[in-house]
């Protein structure tokens, strides 16, 4: 009977360890699925329509996350309110003077707006009146493939027509090969040369149609592309413009089928007709907000430094502004459960799992739900250009963005090079045994990136694209709350660890050879220049946030701050400009560029470099 009275007792003692350490485990991880689960549930239901910039509906979700934010224990990070309010462009509208009429003589005749005619959403607003007409085909200059539509044409300060899409497209054999269209293809890239070429108007007017094609115009609002292009963009139906031609006794049918057959230009004025134009695109301005939560550490003097933890929390709305791989589902809402109400419900489950560790904490916390990070980093520019936690006393940032769907057990951490502790400490925090892919770049296309050029270590959490990006199938049932809250396990022992240890994470500026991603620099067609655009800012040219080390602008003794505004002759108005300005040149050629510095104009040449 001892015997086995003794072990019982042994049993039950095991028993109880085993119990007390399970739940040790359990409570030192804190993150919660049904948590994560209920967050991604709401910001990604269909009450919310997407979460849109500058909705009504995102700001319901910033009150969510308020409400967390204060159920948490956190304090506002900004004094008296968690919200940080910014200023944004969040799309455009018809005007009421829209109107179009051909002047044959002494005849005036009117085009229907929506039904003839539309203006397109990145139209300079403004008047053309009695301006002459000049077929411009595809309106393309391509001198790679030695084309160019507007060769030996004069065209200042006139309209052009120009069809919508490329020579040859359906011939396989043709540079212009339909099923992979160039860059030439671009709406805006055709405005931009049109514009570049001095036109005052560009008359855009859908090719000769396939087997089911219908003359469809565009909806307004739909297309991506810059708030002015500077230049007058109007889309018209075919039979419209047919009359146009006809005067000179051509089709566009028969003007067409010539450069396909010959691939060559059949690019000529048209006598007879001149066209007033008048287009007013009223650009919709709202007011968001980041919303910004603190956690104050123990320590008395490592209190005053802070670790930032963040993620966006808008998404595409309807996907009716541009950002939709889903086109045909425009109007329907995105509602971005992974990209990224995953990331969001992270922070927030971070926010209440550090509050009830706060005695562990010797530095400050502060938790950053970002806006407008879809429309180009838009919340942490602002947030950077205007902290709420000086910058010089930012130890670190670490940004979660689509954290819900890992592929193969695997998670990618970029940043790793921003700091040399860090890969230390993210594999000591990795005790649930994701697979970890490493990133040294501190740059990339969220927003981590807004802090890294500001010298800033950054973390960036993701893990991987899907099928479902950017599409309304993205949707919270498809998320793997178990995964994520493994994420979350190891985004919080890594957060713990930096902001318990003594020294402040040393800042390294990763040497790379070559980008990502991000305009300027990256991906695409063209040569490598090596910026980094500042999206925050609203100004004429292009703002450099930062210059690639060992890049061709870097050599240049280009800097952040710069302002671009000429690339090799031509105007820079916009990212749009920079970007078809850069596409039209090759490795090894040395262009001029124009940028303002402070209240300097420098003229620097630079030498473009192969992408890799």
């Amino acid at each position: 009977m001892f015997r086995r009275a003794f072990r019982q007792g042994v049993v039950a003692v095991l028993v109880l360890v085993l119990v007390t350490a399970a739940f040790s485990v359990r409570a030192q991880a804190q993150i919660s699925e049904e948590r994560l689960k209920r967050d991604v549930e709401y910001l990604a239901s269909p009450r919310l329509k997407g979460r849109g910039t500058g909705t009504a509906e995102l700001n319901q979700a910033a009150k969510y996350i308020e409400r967390e934010f204060k159920r948490a224990g956190l304090a506002p990070a900004g004094g008296k309110s968690y919200f940080q309010k910014f200023p944004v462009t969040v799309g455009a509208k018809l005007g009421k003077q829209n109107h179009l009429e051909l002047l044959e003589g002494a005849t005036r005749t009117a085009l229907r707006l929506q039904q003839d005619f539309v203006p397109l959403n990145f139209s300079e607003s403004g008047k053309a009146d009695a301006v002459e007409i000049v077929f411009a085909g595809f309106g393309i200059t391509a001198p790679e493939y030695k084309y160019d539509d507007y060769t030996h044409l004069d065209v200042a300060g006139k309209a052009v027509i120009v069809l919508r899409n490329e020579p040859q497209k359906n011939d396989e054999k043709s540079a212009f090969d339909g099923r992979q269209p160039t860059q030439y293809s671009s709406i805006v890239n055709k405005a931009i040369n049109a514009r570049n070429h001095g036109a005052r108007a560009m008359i855009l007017v859908n090719d000769a149609p396939g087997q089911g094609e219908e003359d469809s115009l565009i909806k307004f609002g739909s297309l991506t592309g810059p708030d002015n292009s500077g230049i007058l963009i109007v889309q018209c139906k075919r039979d419209a413009v047919d009359r146009w031609l006809a005067a000179a006794k051509k089709s566009l049918l028969q003007s067409q089928k010539a450069i396909d057959e010959s691939f060559q230009p059949q690019s000529e004025p048209l006598a007879g007709v001149k066209l007033v134009l008048n287009i007013s695109v009223e650009h919709s301005k709202a007011e968001t907000q980041n919303v910004a939560g603190l956690l104050r550490g123990s320590d008395p003097k490592l209190a005053a430094e802070a670790i930032v933890i963040g993620a966006h929390y808008d998404h595409l709305g309807l996907g009716s502004s541009g950002g939709t791989l889903a086109p045909s589902q425009m109007g329907t809402p995105h509602p971005g459960a992974d990209d990224n109400a995953s990331g969001t419900a992270a922070v927030m489950e971070l926010a209440r799992a550090l509050s009830a560790r706060r005695a562990e904490l010797k530095r400050s916390i502060v938790f950053l739900a970002f806006s407008g990070e879809e429309l180009g980093l838009l919340g942490s520019a602002w947030y950077t250009k205007n902290p709420l936690w000086p910058l010089e006393k930012t130890a670190a940032m670490l940004n979660l963005d689509m954290v819900g769907r890992l592929r193969s057990n695997r998670l990618h951490v970029g940043g790793m090079g921003t700091s040399p502790v860090f890969k230390e400490i993210v594999e000591a925090a990795n005790t649930t045994g994701i697979e970890l892919s490493f990133n040294p770049s501190g740059f990339g296309a969220s927003d981590h990136s807004s802090f890294y050029v500001k010298n800033l270590p950054v973390l960036f959490f993701f893990s991987g694209l899907h099928a479902d990006y950017h599409k309304p199938s993205d949707t919270a049932e498809k998320i793997q709350y178990a995964d994520e809250a493994r994420v979350g396990d190891l985004v919080l022992r890594t957060a713990v660890a930096l902001a318990s240890r003594e020294e402040k994470p040393q800042f390294v500026r990763v040497q790379e050879t070559r980008p990502v991603t991000g305009t300027g620099g990256t991906g695409g067609y063209g040569a490598y220049f090596g910026s980094i655009p500042d999206m925050g800012e609203q100004i004429e040219g292009v703002k450099f946030a930062d210059v690639r080390d060992g890049s061709p602008a870097a050599k240049a003794g280009l800097k952040g701050g710069d302002v671009l505004v000429e690339f090799a002759g031509k105007p820079i108005k916009n990212l749009y400009d920079f970007t078809y300005a850069l596409q039209a040149h090759r490795p090894g050629e040395t262009v001029e560029v124009v940028v303002v510095r402070g209240a300097e104009r420098l003229k620097v040449p630079v030498k473009l470099e192969v992408r890799k």
